[in-house]
């Protein structure tokens, strides 16, 4: 009987007649989402450090490219690598490089662009890429909305280091201190 009295009601429409439907909403052109693209692609640090303490990048297809003539094209007495750790699961350099070190490739051996690695990372951390997608991984600047502004989300490596990426133990500080309204005077 009251279902019967809901479903009634609900039929209606409004009850108060001076309360309307607006004019529709108007559909915005949406601002464009860009990744960042860190300067950190395709470069390896080097044991010579600026004058913060940062160490310099030299690119990798400067001993590795095709027209790379040193010894260390070969993998012969590279000084620059004593620092890479490999700490991503069970992958070796070549479940994503070629071996021509300066190309990457996905699982399937399409070749794939420095600057669109995060195809690389998604293939393997599809629910981390999804969550990425939607904005609650990454992190962001600008608007969700993107019909109010554009949004510059980050890279995958902006956070992750591509060889080692799990984060190593870190120490939590105090939560902030809420105020509670009704204790003010």
């Amino acid at each position: 009987m009251v279902l019967l009295l809901l479903l009634t009601a609900c039929d209606r429409g409004f009850v108060d007649s001076a309360r309307k439907s607006g004019a529709p909403v108007a559909e915005a052109q949406a601002h464009p989402t860009t990744v960042h693209q860190p300067l950190t692609l395709g470069v390896v640090d080097t044991p010579v450090q600026d004058a913060n303490g940062t160490p310099i990048g030299v690119a990798c297809v400067t001993c590795h490219g095709p027209d790379a003539t040193t010894a260390w094209a070969s993998g012969e007495g590279e000084p620059f690598h004593t620092g890479v750790k490999l700490e991503h699961g069970s992958l070796a350099c070549n479940s994503c490089h070629d071996t021509d070190r300066t190309r990457l490739h996905l699982a399937d051996g399409a070749p794939v662009a420095f600057a669109d690695t995060i195809q690389l990372c998604a293939q393997c951390h599809g629910a981390k890429y999804d969550s990425y997608t939607h904005g609650a991984h990454g992190g962001m600047n600008g608007y969700w909305d993107t019909r109010r502004g554009p949004r510059l989300k980050n890279h995958c490596v902006d956070c992750h280091a591509p060889h080692a990426p799990a984060y190593g133990q870190v120490t939590p500080v105090f939560p902030p201190a809420d105020r509670n309204p009704l204790e003010e005077h």
